[in-house]
């Protein structure tokens, strides 16, 4: 598909609205909405039980999810967010008086309070702080112990945009014995990612950002070997292999990953993801890569001639991933005046956060540099 084609199936669009939040939420698709109205006409006046489109829908989201983090369909398993995601490996790990965690201070809470939580089990947090908008490996190195027990890192940080170096993190865990997990909802769908390639041992994500389907389905990757040393707190009917002899009570979970499917899932939700995820197929991830790092770069350059200050003004090409920050007094303020003007933006912490997509323009990145000037009064 062409990027003209793709934008046609966003209603948004034609209103001439620019969107560039995708970080927060994403916009939902024609033929997302299609399906949702295909699925909501057949619970309502089609089979009613249509536990056969069920079926068909979750194992074409896992297989397409799965192509974009370079995973094994088998070891990818719902949740309902990131945070229910990270504490299946918070609180299943065994863990001993003194164990450390190092996290870092630009993270999302999603991935720091489910560790803060084993506090009480006399395990230590370390901090790496970050520098400018950015956390490097090395900075994780100085910490590391023989008591560090697990990493987890976002591999795109919320709100400086920046992009982790992944793979060097990984063989730093693996040549450790560290537990190496990510948070890769702000990663999927922007950039590609390869679990195996990256020593990834655990990741949580979402669908309702960057991927652009609903709220409320979440997804995890882990290896079959971290499984193996998780004591799973846990368990529901789909849990076990023997899911459907539902009066043999016999608690023997299953070798993938869906022994975490305690139950229903939000199926409303894994249909939407399954054919937004058509489109990211369609158009393939390396493409969408590359046109959110030209976008970024183009619309880092355009707002520093401006003299404007993004938060990661220098940063090299794989440090950047989709998202662009600016420091900007009153953010409050311009963001509420962008919004006036058709422009979606976020303010956290202060700052004015921009997000485009692959879908989205330079045309737009420069409409966008023209009405911030003109409410900043540049």
């Amino acid at each position: 598909m062409t990027i003209e084609k793709i934008r046609k199936t966003f209603p948004h669009i034609k209103t001439n609205r620019i969107y560039f939040n995708h970080a927060a939420i994403g916009p939902l698709s024609i033929p997302v909405k299609e399906k949702l109205n295909e699925y909501l006409e057949e619970r309502s006046s089609g089979s009613i039980e249509n536990f056969g489109m069920l079926l068909e829908a979750a194992s074409t989201a896992k297989k397409r999810l799965s192509g974009l983090l370079g995973a094994k369909k088998n070891r990818i398993a719902w949740t309902e967010n990131v945070s229910a995601g990270l504490n299946i490996l918070a609180q299943g790990l065994k863990w001993k008086p003194g164990d450390r965690i190092i996290l870092n201070d630009l993270e999302f809470p999603s991935n720091v309070y489910p560790f803060m939580n084993l506090k009480e089990q006399g395990v230590e947090i370390d901090i790496a702080k970050s520098c400018d908008g950015k956390v490097d490996v090395e900075d994780y190195e100085k910490l590391i112990t023989p008591k560090t027990k697990l990493i987890s890192i976002s591999a795109v940080q919320f709100l400086s945009g920046y992009r982790a170096d992944i793979k060097a993190l990984g063989e730093l865990c693996r040549s450790k014995g560290i537990v190496f997990c990510v948070d890769a909802i702000q990663a999927t769908g922007v950039i590609k990612i390869d679990v195996e390639e990256m020593n990834i041992d655990f990741l949580a994500g979402g669908s309702h950002k960057w991927l652009m389907a609903l709220q409320g389905l979440g997804y995890i990757y882990i290896t079959p070997e971290l499984m193996e040393r998780i004591s799973q707190k846990y368990v529901g009917w789909l849990s076990v292999k023997n899911e459907w002899d539902l009066l043999d009570y016999k608690l023997d979970l299953k070798e993938t990953a869906s022994r975490y499917h305690l139950g229903t899932n939000s199926v409303i939700g894994i249909f939407a993801l399954a054919k937004s995820l058509e489109l990211f197929e369609s158009f393939g991830i390396e493409n969408i890569e590359r046109r959110i790092l030209e976008n970024t770069h183009y619309f880092i350059d355009k707002l520093s001639s401006e003299g404007y200050n993004p938060v990661l003004d220098q940063t090299e090409i794989k440090n950047l991933a989709g998202i662009t920050t600016i420091q900007i007094d009153d953010a409050e303020s311009i963001h509420k005046k962008l919004a006036e003007r058709n422009i979606d933006s976020a303010v956290r912490e202060g700052k004015i956060r921009f997000a485009p997509h692959f879908y989205n323009t330079k045309e737009e990145i420069d409409k966008v540099i023209e009405i911030l000037n003109e409410v900043t009064k540049k």
